[in-house]
């Protein structure tokens, strides 16, 4: 079972109740100079001076809603006056997970021929930290002869490599899509996505190359995914990882699933994007479809830009683009403070610099504004979207639109049923195909109330968005914010158009984890498919690939092309 996403994986076996979380990145060793510590911080643009004051009028309608200063208001009779300072060898009380220092990686691994893992092994104790380090994050030092560098580093490992080491890290999907860009080919792209989940399934997993033709996989991926993306994990996970059977599902569809429900307004909220997709009776309404660029770790960046205008942030180096361990930081500030509720809203926090050389410092300060990041869903100009753009679509043009229906077409008889040398091996000859344009997906630049509105009443009729507006579910790990459903509510609420006759909202509880609902509800479909029909065995799909024209459908998933993703038998 396996949830991709653009910042975690969520992957495990079906009989499991959770699964686990994966960081779905990687950091390969580098001798590129001058070195980059992320592959797509050349991507970044800098922010313009229309950006900074669109931003700061988004935060003082923000603050006029909350009840809270605006940006440059002085405070008069303050009470508490803004102090910082540095907490040397800082001893959190008790286990709070904020508190905790995030430890640097060791980067190197013992020579041991004995070994039976290569590239990536190196003895680790039961946190996931190299016992190389010892309390405290002082580093031990080896006899060079000992030791080297390990090729690649995967998961959350890889986001706490020091900046000053040989390594570049990659982050193979981007804002819901294929990361390719000039300077991440499409080709390194695959590879690295077969490379993080061969380790995930090696080392967390304990599921050998041996084995894996016992296992068969269930895909759950995000609305935003292309045909051309979805065929490309699919080659990965029957081709490359050798499993004996796949099935793809989408994330929407499979919330619905996973929360036991058949009808409902999916508002998928993750790290890098939002989607809203409105589902009735178990099938998937396209044309519901809106897609935000932007997500959590955009309210991680808004809350560290808030601080640093508010003076309240430590005079550090705080990087989240170049220290990927920076952003960790944040990310956890963010989880454990940021709220939606009217009033000043601050906390006591400590805060960590991380520079190379020395051990990570600590910082007592107090954090305030912190219900202003979370409303940047409400108000995207507030996140400006300065960081990790969109891929450029025209990497995704492909020669069969899989989720189309209508598909009536011959296939070319000119050319044979071959395979074709590919990035990592050979795969079915998709040029098979006559080109016809794919249907290009919706990403519109609103707020998340104006964008649940549009796509319910896409709908058309009044007795569905009724039913609708009573059914939305929230997912993904933002979902989880404190006052989040009440704010969807009212604002949701507000957003209707006067002359449409409804005047009910209602955000569903979650009946488990938002941030796992959608993985749930893969390895329920997966069940329900009982007479297996949908899916797709490895040998026909290295043969064959997708044809058109077979009478085997999918009938959940417009997305996938479910209704046309169907493959001969030889």
């Amino acid at each position: 079972m396996c949830n991709l996403g653009s910042a975690n994986i969520r992957i495990g076996l079906a009989q499991q109740d959770t699964p686990l979380n994966v960081p779905h990145c990687i950091a390969r060793r580098t001798t590129q100079v001058p070195k980059r510590s992320v592959q797509d911080q050349l991507l970044n643009s800098q922010v313009t001076t229309p950006q900074h004051m669109e931003r700061e009028r988004a935060y003082d309608i923000i603050a006029s809603l909350l009840k809270i200063r605006f940006l440059d208001e002085e405070v008069a009779n303050v009470q508490f006056p803004q102090k910082m300072g540095r907490v040397d060898a800082f001893q959190p009380q008790g286990n709070n997970k904020k508190e905790t220092v995030i430890p640097w990686t060791d980067v190197f691994e013992i020579s041991n021929p004995s070994s039976l893992t290569t590239g990536n092994s190196s003895t680790k104790d039961e946190s996931g930290e190299s016992s190389f380090q010892k309390e405290g994050n002082d580093r031990v030092e080896h006899s060079s002869s000992q030791l080297k560098y390990r090729e690649y580093i995967c998961g959350e490992e890889a986001l706490r490599i020091s900046p000053s080491e040989p390594y570049c890290l990659s982050r193979p999907i981007r804002r819901g899509h294929l990361n390719i860009s000039q300077q991440y080919s499409m080709q390194q792209v695959l590879e690295d996505l077969h490379v993080i989940w061969d380790w995930i399934l090696i080392e967390k997993l304990h599921i050998p190359h041996s084995e894996r033709n016992k296992y068969s996989a269930v895909l759950v991926v995000p609305e935003t995914f292309d045909s051309r993306e979805i065929k490309e994990v699919l080659s990965i996970v029957l081709r490359d990882l050798c499993f004996s059977t796949a099935v793809v599902h989408q994330e929407g569809l499979a919330a619905v699933f996973g929360n036991g429900l058949s009808t409902a307004c999916v508002v998928n909220i993750g790290a890098q994007v939002t989607s809203v997709i409105c589902i009735e009776d178990g099938v998937t309404l396209p044309m519901t479809q809106i897609t935000l660029c932007f997500g959590g770790e955009d309210l991680s960046r808004c809350l560290l830009w808030t601080q640093r205008h508010h003076q309240t942030w430590p005079p550090i180096r705080t990087d989240a683009l170049t220290k990927p361990i920076d952003y960790l930081m944040l990310n956890r500030l963010k989880e454990s403070f940021c709220q939606i509720k009217e009033g000043e809203v601050e906390a006591v926090a400590v805060v960590h610099s991380y520079e190379d050389g020395i051990p990570p410092g600590s910082h007592k300060t107090r954090l305030t504004a912190l219900n202003v990041p979370p409303m940047g869903l409400f108000y995207p100009i507030l996140l400006v979207p300065d960081v990790y753009p969109p891929p450029p679509r025209s990497w995704f043009s492909d020669y069969e639109d899989m989720l189309d229906e209508t598909w009536d077409f011959p296939r070319r008889t000119d050319m044979s049923d071959g395979n074709f040398p590919g990035s990592s091996g050979y795969f079915p000859m998709w040029e098979n195909y006559p080109i016809f344009q794919t249907k290009p997906k919706k990403e519109d630049n609103i707020g998340l109330a104006d964008a649940i509105t549009k796509s319910i009443l896409s709908t058309g009729r009044i007795d569905l968005q009724r039913k609708l507006f009573c059914s939305m579910q929230l997912i993904g790990g933002v979902a989880l914010t404190a006052g989040l459903v009440p704010a969807v509510e009212e604002r949701v609420l507000h957003a209707i158009p006067s002359h449409e006759a409804i005047d009910t909202v209602e955000v569903l509880q979650s009946r488990t984890n938002p941030t796992f609902v959608a993985w749930k509800g893969g390895a329920i479909l997966g069940i329900l498919d009982f007479t297996r029909d949908a899916w797709i065995h490895r040998e026909d799909w290295i043969r064959n690939g997708i044809h058109v024209g077979s009478g085997r459908k999918y009938r959940d998933s417009y997305f996938l092309q479910a209704q046309s993703m169907c493959y001969i038998n030889s």
